[in-house]
């Protein structure tokens, strides 16, 4: 029984990493966030921290984070802006909308579904991007972005089903939603950026 147990210690080890260390990288963005504009170069600094971890074992995720975090904001800041202003006209908009009752409410409700789910995907794919290549322009990060979001169908749909999985599924974790949330969905993307790379 103890040797059972003594053998499969370090694999249930290695299975709570895929939890601790996106949860310290979601911790980061987070306490990151606070500043409410400063949330993309925060999602990008969470980015490079997780693939750090994924390529070279790097666990500290949550210090590499706040590293990585100046460097992303020099370059990220005028987008986070305006990204931020986006966001929240959307969020107004859909508000609005769905205290009307009006036959055409549906329709353009269902177009500003729309664009919250494309505006998810290419902000997850944006973090992705800016996290792998540290060093490259806002402008090859949104194209690669666009690339990674929008060039395949099955990836943009992963992309947002695992936002909306990653907040649901977390909800029985003490501040799951928070830490796990942003963290997971990044992740996947790095796995598909990764995957696009070794592709033929």
């Amino acid at each position: 029984m103890q040797a059972t147990l003594s053998s499969g210690w370090p694999t249930l080890l290695r299975r709570l990493e895929f939890v601790a260390y996106p949860a310290a990288a979601g911790a980061a963005f987070a306490v990151l966030s606070l500043g409410v504009v400063t949330w993309l170069p925060a999602l990008a600094a969470m980015g490079h921290a997780l693939q750090r971890w994924r390529e070279e074992g790097d666990s500290r995720c949550f210090v590499n984070a706040f590293s990585a975090f100046p460097r992303y904001w020099r370059g990220l800041w005028r987008h986070g802006l305006l990204s931020t202003v986006a966001a929240a006209v959307l969020v107004a908009n859909i508000a609005y909308l769905l205290g009307r009752s009006e036959p055409w409410t549906f329709v353009v409700l269902a177009a500003q579904a729309g664009i919250a789910a494309a505006f998810v995907i290419h902000h997850v794919a944006l973090a992705a991007q800016a996290g792998r290549t540290p060093d490259g322009s806002v402008r090859s990060w949104s194209q690669g972005a666009l690339a990674l979001g929008f060039g395949s169908a099955a990836r943009g749909t992963a992309l947002l089903g695992a936002v909306i999985s990653a907040v649901l599924l977390s909800l029985v974790v003490p501040l799951g939603p928070l830490l796990l949330g942003p963290s997971i969905p990044v992740l996947l993307a790095l796995s598909f950026a990764d995957s696009r790379r070794h592709t033929p």
